[in-house]
């Protein structure tokens, strides 16, 4: 097995910024206690080939609500590989849990971009059956898939990213 990518926190002051953009009530302590009790990524079994991102907090989604928080999560890819996030495979089966932009890349050079890299996750519970999602903190929700990609032989690419979202087809 290659090893490529290692996770890491965010810095508490990058976490703090994101975290208080999405939930502009939660105080500089309760953002503490949240950064301090995060979770990196694991495997659950050698066999594994996800890594489960664990829910910073406690949080229940009804039938076609959504949510979108900071993990706190940052990861050092090598060049060649990118990180592909998905909902964990038991909850998309039974509540249909989407990620809103179905399927999250992370690239190699997102680490170095000014907000660290920092990994958010925007879900919604897309339940036909009107099942109501209830995940506790520390609980895995998501999964993320270390790929190699290739590049095309006439290539010729020197951009260099600084942003997240849509950040590579600004100029």
């Amino acid at each position: 097995m290659k090893k490529i990518a290692k996770f890491e926190k965010v810095s508490f002051s990058q976490f703090l910024q994101d975290w208080q953009n999405d939930f502009t009530q939660t105080t500089k302590k309760e953002c503490e206690e949240i950064y301090n009790a995060i979770l990196l990524p694991s495997r659950a079994t050698k066999g594994s080939a996800g890594y489960d991102f664990f829910a910073p907090i406690s949080f229940t989604l009804a039938p076609h609500e959504t949510l979108k928080f900071p993990t706190g999560i940052r990861v050092k890819i090598e060049e060649g590989w990118v990180l592909k996030c998905y909902p964990r495979s038991g909850l998309g089966f039974r509540y249909r849990l989407q990620l809103n932009n179905t399927v999250g890349i992370i690239d190699s050079d997102y680490y170095f971009s000014d907000n660290e890299g920092h990994i958010f996750a925007k879900i919604t519970n897309d339940s036909n059956e009107q099942k109501t999602l209830t995940v506790e903190k520390q609980t895995a929700f998501m999964q993320g898939i270390f790929v190699e990609y290739g590049i095309t032989v006439d290539d010729a690419v020197e951009t260099i990213r600084n942003g997240g979202f849509g950040s590579t087809t600004k100029s």
